[in-house]
């Protein structure tokens, strides 16, 4: 399953604290194959995430479908560690899961 990172520009900033790092390492540890979009600091800035995930919240994750996954990065974390990123998948296309 190759998905999409929606994360902040900030790619040299890796702390276990930063919720786009938190979500990037579970991805990598967990082995899913991802493209990083890093997106612009500024809020006001970042129109595509928020077509996709309804806010401007970093981090996001789009699925193949166009469909994403937007939560508090320790629950996105916890979600892919455990093996369930695709049960987060919205079955239907262009709405976001929550």
């Amino acid at each position: 399953m190759a998905v999409k990172l929606h994360r902040c520009s900030i790619m040299w900033l890796k702390f276990g604290g930063h919720p786009c790092w938190r979500v990037q390492k579970a991805l990598d540890d967990a082995g899913v194959e991802y493209e990083v979009v890093a997106g612009p600091l500024s809020r006001g800035k970042r129109t595509r995430l928020t077509e996709l995930t309804g806010q401007e919240k970093y981090p996001a994750i789009e699925f193949e479908d166009g469909t994403a996954y937007r939560a508090e990065s320790k629950d996105m974390a916890a979600t892919i560690r455990e093996g369930r990123l695709d049960q987060r998948r919205d079955p239907g296309a262009g709405a976001t899961a929550q």
